[in-house]
């Protein structure tokens, strides 16, 4: 199958980035790629208002009623109507009934923006969520990004933006509200799983960068490994994924770790080449099946694979792209390391209606090079490995009217205890007890940063032992799962 000369949008993870193309998640105008993207689409640019008599035909005789129910609605209701709204909102109706989280209405102005933005950096939060069993829930926040600094996790649900509940609105409606300009700040209601209580987190919009491939070569026991990490599948990845790995292996490294751990996805065509690296012509890359059951693979052009071991980083924030690169490794049997990954194993075309709005649409299943379809189930890694304790702590929710003191006893207690125990300050315990230890391990923390020694934490002292470890995750310097990785791939 071969990608015709029709310009056509490749929604390869069916989830938004909020604020990222002006609320589209891994969207692109793609070219003829000659063959490599395994989606075909003819006549994309045809409008509703085609008279093409077969295509007439096959339309259900009660098609009508659309048209019935529009000039009622005209004619009689008690208040003006504008037509455009009643004619997106049929659309939309129709949409809702397949009941697909990634199949949607795009209108003309979300479009606008998309290609506006598509080269460019962005303006937001730089999160990507999705619809999950009806919550509109954060697939991954992007690296170093403000939904990353503000502790925002995998498969946290934002259950309100800024007061007003998101009960009801589709991942477009909701996307909007929660995007906006550099420098706003968005309050977002958020419930984690675990954690009975919801809580508030702020975050500042920003401009976040389009650089994707983040390189560097670590060096252990006499061994160089490059490591690789992949933050989104954009529209410059490959470009630099493949400039990147040329100057690793220049360098002579011994072996290589891909990252694509907190990387939700995006085109299509960039995870495919980046597999072109990789997976000889022997076994498919990939393999596309469509709704009669179709299946079609697709192979690289090469000869042989690297000389030098790999293993692959994932966890739950790896999503779609991401996915198709780790099995794909995995069923070349290398080491996978890390946590199950996200699991979402459909494609999405959005198709112009004529009028710049578009329908993105669920069309096709991806599968594995075997024939896996890892949609709900996400990736196992070969090696699995967490993170220490501190990696899943929720923000820490108190104020000064009421702060977390002696002899109390909550989950908001455990947390502070576990994120204490993380920078050093041993609590002895993390069962949410406020002990003397604990209460000890405070006054350390508050004495060694200039703070009012209490022994009580209060908002200035909870914010600060949140940023203390946000700042240690990024760092990086206890990452686990890149230890064990590095520990394992010359074994």
């Amino acid at each position: 199958m071969k990608l015709n000369q029709t310009k056509i949008i490749l929604i390869f993870i069916g989830a938004l980035l909020i604020g990222l193309l002006g609320g589209f998640g891994g969207v692109k105008l793609a070219q003829n790629l000659e063959g490599s993207s395994p989606l075909e689409i003819t006549n994309t640019t045809k409008n509703s208002s085609s008279d093409d008599s077969e295509n007439a035909s096959e339309l259900p005789a009660d098609l009508n009623k659309i048209s019935q129910t529009f000039d009622l609605i005209k004619s009689n209701y008690i208040e003006d109507v504008d037509d455009k709204e009643l004619i997106e909102g049929a659309v939309e109706g129709m949409l809702s009934t397949l009941e697909d989280p990634h199949t949607s209405y795009l209108d003309s102005e979300m479009m606008q923006q998309f290609n506006e933005q598509i080269e460019s950096s962005f303006e937001g939060i730089g999160a990507e969520v999705s619809e999950v069993d009806g919550y509109i829930t954060i697939i991954s926040p992007m690296k170093d990004s403000p939904a990353e600094k503000a502790g925002l996790r995998p498969n946290d649900q934002v259950l309100s933006v800024d007061g007003e509940s998101l009960e009801g609105l589709n991942v477009n409606e909701a996307v909007a509200k929660i995007r906006g300009e550099k420098g706003s700040e968005v309050v977002l209601e958020i419930q984690r799983s675990g954690v009975s209580d919801s809580f508030q987190v702020t975050v500042q919009r920003d401009t976040i960068p389009v650089e994707t491939v983040h390189s560097e070569i670590h060096t252990e026991d006499g061994k160089d490994t490059g490591i690789l990490q992949i933050t989104n599948f954009s529209e410059h990845t490959d470009e630099e994924f493949t400039e990147q790995l040329a100057d690793l292996e220049d360098k002579g490294i011994d072996g290589l770790v891909i990252d694509v751990r907190g990387n939700p996805g995006g085109l299509l065509d960039v995870a495919e080449d980046i597999l072109k690296h990789f997976v000889p012509k022997d076994m498919p890359y990939l393999q596309i099946e469509d709704a009669n059951g179709k299946k079609e693979a697709f192979r690289s052009n090469l000869e042989k694979e690297k000389d030098y071991p790999i293993s692959v980083l994932i966890d739950e924030g790896s999503a779609s792209a991401s996915e198709i690169v780790a099995v794909a490794m995995k069923e070349l049997e290398y080491d996978i390391v890390g946590e199950t990954s996200y699991g979402k194993g459909t494609v999405q075309q959005a198709i112009p209606l004529g009028d710049d709005s578009s329908i993105k649409i669920t069309t096709f299943k991806w599968l594995s090079p075997n024939g896996v379809w890892i949609d709900g189930d996400g990736i196992k890694p070969t090696i699995e490995q967490k993170q220490a304790d501190y990696y899943y702590a929720i923000p820490i929710q108190v104020t000064d009217d009421e702060p977390l003191t002696f002899d109390h006893t909550s989950e908001a207690v455990a947390n502070m205890q576990v994120m204490l125990s993380g920078l050093g300050y041993d609590t002895e315990r993390t069962d949410g007890y406020f002990s003397e230890e604990t209460e000890n391990a405070v006054e350390a923390f508050q004495e060694d940063n200039d703070l009012e020694v209490t022994g009580e934490v209060n908002e200035e002292t909870g914010g600060l032992i949140e940023t203390q470890i946000i700042e240690k995750i990024r760092s990086g310097e206890d990452d686990r799962q890149l230890e064990r990785s590095l520990e394992e791939l010359y074994q």
